[in-house]
């Protein structure tokens, strides 16, 4: 028995040689590395559970931190949220009460609408994921087939507060709509398995921010270890993984600012949210860029604590100072991230006493540190520099949330921080030399995505005019956002169709480019009413960008328009079969079937139309219509009253009204 015994702890030992231990040899592949191997397109990813078999220790702290544990399956493990306790959500603005609960181990978010004290609407989703590791917020994620959708419910944990995501508030409220798209996935969670052709469908998600995020994918690491290699770390570079120790300060600045430094981010021509790995610069993915304001000094966002800490004296003072020559610790004496945190514990475990010690690093010429407030006021602040120099404030764009401004700086006097605020400009960070295309796209996201301001798309055609390689993909795009669809034509007369559609809006990539850009062209054709133009670019628009709704469904009208009732009979099924929350099928398939004189069905399916969205414009006249269709023009009245409450301009449904009775 002891023999076994003996034998089955050599085999445990042999194992775990193969996997990290020293071998026979110090280079047994025979191939020496000069460069990191992960930055090789060739080198696979493989994993946290390949990782942790031998690094066990730094697994078990790494997972207790918030990017361990940024991202699970919705569960009361993971859930920071006290439902029980909460009140009712409701937004004032869409009339819509939001209610989450658990029902045994499915978390589940009732919305509903109320008429007096009936109930006159109600939808129950099951909610898939959990983002956030509620040391500030939870957010919800549904999963209809594969396509994620925020949900409109957040758990702000600091205050134990049930509210609207941010970006839902102030009658922004995009319910079940709102689309979790690869910039979102890419930073909250490890790489998923993404469906190309879609903007938010997924054959697989991850748990969690993993290991390869920081030092890139493992796969020759995890050979060449298996092989019997052994590195000698404390004299060389181990190149088979990134170790971000060994890069210079700026180098291991780009793998933090790849998420904490949230903003505006225009890729690279050919790029995607994956291309980034540790030891690149960013600048060769992506240019990320930032509104400047006059008199808004202290305002920052939740996730910009990269382009805060470049902005701090610290950072600049140290950045000249420090020359590099230390092979081995290349950012030796520069202040970068992990100067005051280690990635792999989580901060709430250090305490205060901590990030004042590494205040203290570089600040011990006085007993006080050359602080001149008064000796009281330091004492009573029990000596913590953090408190004065980052302190805790609210961001501008996630609510009920106190973080540590970044920008380490002596307190400011209220007295300078008076003024209008007012915007300057956009700001490239990581970039000191981005493109006139890549800046005139920035301007153009910062109208599309955060704030449709008349002068931002003025800055992007200041840009535009100024040219580059290839305009027409930004120029179209430009034109559909000013709605110049006059411009867009023009373009595409000047290129020609048949080259468009052969030659040039051919690829499918992760950005979708050249699908948005058939479709905003098929767009214009449509707005003019030649249907077989838009047609033909709906159709390369589908073809590209086959998991699109919208793009399918515009497809569908269009091929209705022209009387291929069959064709978009099968479309407006095939979207339903493929995203049963896609309103816009049901209400356009109902409309084929009254056309077909088959009303009931149509009431069914106008019926699950309101039943996904009751404030759904274009269900609401349907189902009017189909009351008038029926003689019963009074019945029609309540469904009109409502589409009149969502748009009080609509001069059709005001004359419906008057023979409603």
């Amino acid at each position: 028995m002891k023999k076994i015994a003996l034998i089955l702890v050599v085999a445990f030992v042999a194992v775990f040689a193969m996997f990290c231990g020293p071998g026979k040899g110090d280079n047994p592949s025979g191939e020496k590395l000069t460069s990191f191997a992960g930055l090789s397109d060739t080198v696979s990813y493989v994993g946290i559970n390949t990782c942790k078999q031998c690094h066990q220790d730094i697994y078990n702290t790494f997972m207790q931190t918030g990017m361990g544990q940024s991202f699970d399956n919705a569960t009361h493990a993971k859930s920071k949220g006290r439902f029980e306790e909460a009140k009712t959500l409701y937004d004032k603005f869409s009339d819509l009460y939001y209610k989450p609960y658990w029902k045994g181990d499915t978390l589940k978010v009732t919305e509903f609408r109320l008429s007096v004290a009936d109930t006159v609407y109600k939808r129950v989703q099951n909610v898939s994921y959990i983002v956030g590791s509620g040391q500030h917020t939870n957010s919800h994620i549904i999963n209809v087939k594969g396509y994620l959708y925020q949900a409109p419910f957040t758990f702000y944990a600091q205050k134990g507060r049930l509210d609207l995501p941010p970006g839902f508030e102030n009658g922004h409220n995009t319910r079940f709509g709102r689309a979790i798209g690869l910039e979102c996935m890419s930073c909250h969670n490890a790489y998923p398995k993404f469906v190309m052709g879609s903007e938010n469908k997924y054959s697989e998600v991850p748990q969690g921010i993993d290991c390869e995020r920081c030092h890139g994918p493992g796969g020759e690491h995890v050979r060449r270890k298996q092989m019997g290699e052994s590195i000698d770390t404390s004299k060389y570079i181990d190149y088979s993984i990134v170790n971000p120790g060994k890069l210079s300060a700026d180098l291991q600045f780009e793998i933090c600012q790849r998420c904490h430094l949230q903003g505006n981010a225009v890729l690279k021509p050919g790029k995607s949210f994956f291309d980034f790995k540790p030891g690149m610069m960013l600048s060769a993915v992506m240019d990320v860029y930032l509104p400047r304001y006059k008199n808004a000094d202290k305002d920052f966002i939740m996730a910009s604590h990269a382009d805060r800490l470049k902005q701090s004296q610290c950072f600049i003072v140290s950045a000249k100072n420090n020359a590099y020559k230390d092979k081995l610790h290349p950012y030796k004496n520069a202040l970068t991230c992990v100067t005051c945190h280690n990635p792999h514990v989580t901060s709430k475990s250090l305490g205060d006493g901590y990030f004042n010690n590494k205040c203290k690093d570089c600040h011990q010429k006085t007993a006080r540190f050359d602080c001149n407030v008064q000796l009281q006021k330091y004492q009573d602040a029990k000596e913590n520099c953090v408190s004065c120099h980052m302190p805790r404030s609210g961001s501008t764009d996630i609510p009920h949330v106190s973080i540590h401004d970044h920008y380490i700086r002596k307190p400011i006097d209220q007295k300078e921080l008076k003024g209008i605020k007012e915007f300057v400009g956009l700001a490239c960070i990581n970039n000191p030399s981005p493109t006139p295309v890549s800046k005139a796209m920035a301007y153009i996201n910062q109208y599309e995505k955060f704030e449709a301001k008349p002068y931002l798309l003025d800055s992007a055609w200041f840009y535009l005019q100024k040219g580059g390689d290839d305009m027409f993909v930004p120029l179209i795009q430009y034109y559909y956002i000013k709605g110049d669809y006059t411009a867009v034509v023009r373009q595409v007369t000047e290129v020609g169709k048949d080259k468009l559609l052969t030659q040039k809006l051919i690829k499918q990539s992760y950005t979708n480019a050249d699908g948005w850009t058939a479709y905003r062209i098929g767009e214009a054709y449509n707005s003019f009413g030649v249907y077989n133009e838009a047609y033909a670019f709906f159709q390369q628009a589908v073809k590209l960008t086959p998991y699109y709704p919208d793009f399918k469904n515009k497809l569908a009208t269009t091929a209705l328009a022209l009387d291929k009732k069959d064709e978009a009979k099968r479309l407006f099924e095939d979207l339903i079969v493929e995203n049963s929350g896609f309103a816009p099928a049901y209400t356009n398939l109902g409309f084929i079937y009254l056309q077909a004189g088959n009303d009931t069905k149509a009431e069914t399916l106008y019926d699950q139309a309101l039943a996904l969205d009751p404030d759904y414009e274009q269900a609401l006249l349907n189902k009017a219509g189909l009351y008038f269709y029926r003689n019963q023009p009074a019945k029609a009245r309540p469904y009109l009253q409502r589409a009149l409450k969502l748009n009080p301009n609509n001069t059709r449904v005001k004359d419906m009204l008057k023979t409603a009775v």
